[in-house]
């Protein structure tokens, strides 16, 4: 219920509110150069995609702040640009201490994996192949395995409001993931929906951004069916200057779209549940 009523509310508030977009916008619009150097020259988009990483890692918490205050607001009435000022510099700190500890615990995840592979492959390897692996090693990494994702993304699942929490409820860093793992285990199934429904859009939306990318790319004619003197020519691309702005002005209208939509439908949503 929880979820269809967060649905109903989210397109009002945002029509209400088009100014919550500007935030969203500007990120995808610093990320247009990127975008397109990569139809260029992919190692260097790639070079500065790293760069603008960590700048984005940086500046997230300021605008997870501003837009979940944004968003608070939109659903109530009326919200503007101070608003979004305001709470990122107030809830900066907060949101990324909480921020980082995620990404420790990521750090942590992925380690673990990658020593799980190395040994499944060291024992795989060692034991000369298919015909000769011991099964019953393969399948105890294997479990392992699967039980350390399966923790990960409890772990994701229960803390996914950390950032609702502390704006929201004004609360801390430790305190906001903590209230975030108990609203959530207070509302499994409606939390389950929710993300379920996240997760099928998000992964719509990937999958345009990444038939997107694909086009953004260049491809290279292969030194087998060139001519002589052709050794030095440019690049093909694999879609026309005017494809390449289309696919890349895609991206940023529907990153800036769903990016709206989704910060006022997980407020929304939080809300609905911490009633």
């Amino acid at each position: 219920m929880a979820v269809l009523t967060a649905l109903r509310q989210s397109p009002g508030a945002l029509l209400r509110n088009p100014v919550l977009f500007v935030p969203i916008l500007a990120l995808m619009i610093v990320q247009f150069p990127i975008l397109l150097l990569q139809s260029v020259n992919p190692l260097l988009a790639s070079v500065a995609s790293a760069a603008l990483s960590l700048v984005f890692v940086a500046a997230m918490p300021f605008v997870q702040g501003g837009l979940f205050a944004m968003a608070d607001e939109a659903l109530g009435g009326r919200t503007a640009l101070g608003t979004f000022v305001a709470a990122g510099k107030q809830y900066y700190v907060a949101i990324l201490i909480a921020y980082l500890v995620l990404v420790a615990v990521n750090f942590v995840f992925g380690m673990f994996g990658f020593a799980a592979s190395i040994a499944g492959g060291v024992l795989f390897l060692g034991s000369g192949g298919f015909q000769s692996a011991s099964l019953a090693a393969i399948a105890v990494i294997g479990v392992v395995v699967a039980v350390a994702l399966l923790a990960y993304l409890l772990i994701v699942f229960f803390v996914q409001f950390y950032g609702q929490a502390i704006v929201l409820e004004d609360r801390g860093a430790v305190d906001g993931l903590k209230r975030s793992v108990a609203v959530v285990r207070g509302n499994l199934l409606s939390t389950f929906g929710y993300t379920m429904l996240a997760g099928v859009v998000g992964g719509l939306l990937g999958s345009v951004f990444a038939v997107s990318s694909f086009l953004l790319t260049p491809s290279t004619t292969s030194s087998s069916a060139m001519g002589p003197g052709m050794a030095a020519a440019a690049p093909q691309t694999s879609a026309s200057i005017a494809g390449l702005a289309g696919a890349t002005a895609l991206i940023v209208v529907l990153g800036t779209l769903f990016g709206g939509f989704f910060t006022v439908f997980s407020v929304s949503f939080y809300r609905e549940i911490t009633r």
